[in-house]
């Protein structure tokens, strides 16, 4: 069945509660895991000269955090005895959906699992949606885990 499984992580308790679902899934099936953090989101955007070397060290930092992330959740599916690698793509000023897959058709992947808030109306519309966006645009199966409510 599925032998490459994708799985997108932000940190978040909703994306582990993806990830733990995709570890259960990949033990029973022995596949392979590749986890995806995508850098595409900046607290703001300055275009103050002066201000660049403030933003180069946001960015230092939020690429720094996201390889913390993509450690920690390997260790995790390492430690499931699992094979996984990983991979950090900065696409800034995207939708990380976009980014999701696209790396799914490139890798390629045959499942994407992903934690989802499963948010709503106007919350969706405020907050956007990467769940909603892989689902509509995926090339492969997508397997939603969403959080309790």
């Amino acid at each position: 069945m599925y032998k490459r499984i994708l799985v997108p992580t932000d940190g978040s308790e909703t994306a582990g509660l993806g990830l733990r679902e995709a570890i259960g899934l990949a033990k029973k099936l022995e596949a392979r895991v590749r986890l995806l953090y995508v850098l595409n989101k900046l607290p703001w955007v300055s275009t103050d000269i002066s201000e660049s070397m403030m933003v180069q060290q946001l960015v230092d930092e939020l690429r720094g955090n996201g390889e913390s992330i993509l450690h920690e959740a390997t260790r995790a599916v390492r430690d499931a005895g699992l094979e996984a690698d990983s991979r950090l793509i900065e696409a800034l000023g995207t939708e990380a959906g976009e980014s999701i897959v696209a790396e799914a058709a490139s890798w390629p992947a045959e499942l994407i699992v992903c934690g989802t808030h499963g948010r709503r109306g106007v919350r969706r519309l405020l907050m956007g949606s990467d769940a909603e966006y892989v689902v509509r645009h995926s090339p492969v199966p997508v397997l939603l885990v969403r959080a309790p409510s």
